[in-house]
């Protein structure tokens, strides 16, 4: 019996060409995320002043202006995240019965094309105290003097919705028109109103999908910076931990201090996806069947 070729013992090995085109991709993840981050641990682990491995960490954790950091982001992050998703549920049901729907999407999702620097910069001026805003309330006689939403923690919470919400939407928006529609109507013959077929149909089918949308659109708050920079204030209550690690890797230069404090953003990031993720199970068990198709 002859032997078998070098290429059929490599596919029943799994080695086929499926398994080769895979191989570009692994090494740009290699090459852009594995090493990079195994850098930044070992980075973290090294003090620039010497000391123990744990030296960074501790600097940090025993430090109030540094670790009230990481509560001054979270207190930005989740209630732009969740009103965000709050949002974006009713308009993404409204829009897609909408005939115009592709028009409607295009000026929702416009802020994703301008960037957080550019929103932020036009925040600065329409919310400033001669700003448009200010101008236009006092003109109304609304206000007597102009209200302060600029350098404070307001202006940088309207950045990130602004910035957040198309994000958050379109993401939605994908989910919701994935359900058919034939289980609405059923649910409709059955006699359910639109609250019960809401709460009893589609949140169901819609918790996986808005748990991954939400720990998204989390982690993009999360690692807010020029906004916190440009309108916030930032070595007081919108300091979030991303300013910390700038501060501590390029006004410090102390890039293993950087590390660190990067490594525990991304910590603090993964508890929060991993909670709310484990948490889907509280709300639906089993396969999402109500897709299209």
């Amino acid at each position: 019996m002859s032997r078998s070729s070098l290429q059929t013992r490599l596919a029943a090995r799994g080695f086929d060409g499926t398994t080769i085109l895979l191989l570009p991709g692994l090494a740009f993840m290699i090459a852009l995320f594995v090493y990079p981050f195994l850098y930044g641990v070992v980075d973290s682990l090294v003090p620039k002043d010497g000391g123990a491995w744990y030296a960074n960490y501790a600097k940090f954790f025993s430090d109030p202006f540094q670790y009230n950091t990481i509560g001054a982001t979270l207190w930005l992050a989740l209630p732009v995240t969740i009103i965000n998703l709050a949002f974006a549920v009713p308009v993404a049901f409204r829009v897609r019965l909408m005939r115009r729907q592709r028009l409607l999407t295009t000026i929702l999702v416009l802020p994703i094309t301008l960037g957080t620097v550019f929103v932020a910069d036009g925040l600065v001026t329409f919310l400033g105290p001669r700003g448009w805003f200010n101008h236009t309330l006092l003109l109304l006689g609304i206000l007597d003097s102009p209200v302060k939403l600029t350098n404070n923690y307001w202006g940088v919470f309207a950045s990130l919705l602004i910035t957040g919400f198309p994000f958050a939407f379109l993401l939605t928006l994908s989910y919701v028109t994935g359900i058919d529609p034939a289980i609405e109507q059923a649910a409709a013959t059955l006699g359910a109103g639109p609250r019960r077929r809401f709460f009893r149909v589609f949140l169901p089918l819609l918790v996986p999908g808005l748990a991954v949308t939400f720990c998204l659109a989390f982690v993009q708050a999360f690692a807010v910076f020029p906004s916190a920079v440009l309108l916030g204030a930032p070595a007081g209550p919108t300091r979030v931990i991303s300013i910390a690690a700038y501060q501590a890797a390029f006004e410090q230069y102390d890039h293993s201090l950087g590390s660190a404090i990067a490594l525990i953003m991304g910590g603090v990031e993964l508890a929060v996806v991993l909670a709310v993720l484990g948490g889907r199970s509280f709300f639906y068990r089993g396969p999402a069947g109500g897709t299209k198709g």
